[in-house]
């Protein structure tokens, strides 16, 4: 068969990438995002004429029909449904677009497949009930699964929401539950077999991506450490970089051993209550902290880690603020290219 592909919400290309991964027949006829930034990247790869600026609102279902669309694929704003937000879920402004697809959904004829991406806690939301109703109202069969790369070999934590569905054939796993990891597959990964974070790395990265004084002096007990000879990093979300605790692990060359005991250095340092207001202890301590050599994974090393071929690349202009960003609201191309393997199977 060949597929058909229409990308909402593309951002830097991710659903694209994870089509190709997936080795399918056809091609993405049209992909659309409101960030223009995000649309220079994916036009950097894929050309200035694959994607459209385009508010989700606007689109209708003559224009999918016209496209002869046959594959939905989206990743809708994860803003209305995550933990440190506000989780005002249909009544934010961002779930207009999901909500205005709910309608076109059942008017697309031409539709015979979906995946949607979000975060973990969308299943929980009204906004999901809008759309799981909308794919029953279009006739589709639907499974829900929550992944993370690390089921997969890939060595980060990232818990998504996934929905696939088809119309036809019905899939050949329960639907009575959301499942937590692929059909067929063991629940929890072989930790044996898991990829090594060194493998992921850039030789020679500058000085520039060292974590600076400040946040060393300051925030280091709330960083996630890695060491080389780990098979593990956290999360990277668009605050990478600007916010310290829970946007992404930090790295050091150093082996767990070696770091421990600088660490226990700094503790006893910081433990001698006449330290505290002593400059001499505090720049102590911070030379101490300087041998750790903490650096912050480089964005080429996170897009690896979100399984991003090496032929995707940003545009020279794109700072790395940008790119963070741009990555932390992208997806993992790995695991959605295997759910559309399930997906056409």
């Amino acid at each position: 068969m060949e597929y058909r592909v229409l990308e909402l919400f593309s951002g830097i290309g991710g659903m694209h990438y994870a089509f190709k991964y997936a080795q399918l027949s056809g091609e993405v006829v049209a992909a659309m995002d409101v960030n223009t930034v995000a649309n220079a990247v994916y036009a950097h790869n894929y050309g200035a004429t694959s994607v459209k600026t385009r508010n989700i609102q606007s689109l209708a279902a003559k224009e999918i029909k016209k496209l002869n669309a046959n594959m939905l694929l989206m990743s809708p704003p994860c803003q209305p449904h995550t933990r440190q937000g506000l989780q005002r879920d249909v009544e934010d402004k961002r779930s207009c677009a999901l909500s205005h697809l709910c309608l076109l959904i059942p008017q697309c004829d031409t539709l015979e497949y979906v995946l949607m991406e979000n975060v973990k806690g969308f299943e929980v939301s009204q906004a999901r009930q809008q759309f799981i109703e909308a794919l029953d109202k279009a006739g589709f069969h639907w499974r829900e699964l929550i992944l993370t790369p690390t089921q997969f070999n890939v060595p980060n934590t990232r818990y998504r929401y996934y929905c696939i569905a088809r119309k036809g054939k019905d899939f050949n796993f329960d639907n009575k539950k959301i499942w937590e990891h692929m059909p067929g597959t063991k629940p929890d990964p072989d930790q044996q077999s898991m990829c090594k974070i060194s493998t992921f790395l850039e030789p020679d990265v500058p000085d520039d991506f060292l974590v600076p004084d400040d946040v060393l002096s300051k925030r280091v007990l709330v960083m996630d450490i890695i060491h080389p000879s780990q098979s593990r990093s956290m999360c990277f979300t668009k605050g990478y970089t600007h916010y310290t605790e829970g946007t992404g692990s930090v790295f050091t060359p150093l082996s767990e051993t070696q770091s421990h005991s600088i660490f226990e250095a700094v503790k006893q340092i910081d433990m001698d209550p006449n330290s505290k207001d002593s400059e001499e202890a505090q720049k102590q301590k911070l030379e101490l902290l300087r041998q750790v050599k903490l650096r912050y994974f480089t964005p080429r090393e996170v897009a690896r880690l979100m399984s991003f071929p090496e032929e995707f690349e940003f545009p020279a202009e794109t700072r790395n603020r940008q790119k963070y960003r741009l990555l932390g609201n992208s997806i993992n191309v790995c695991v959605v290219g295997e759910l559309l393997k399930l997906l056409t199977t």
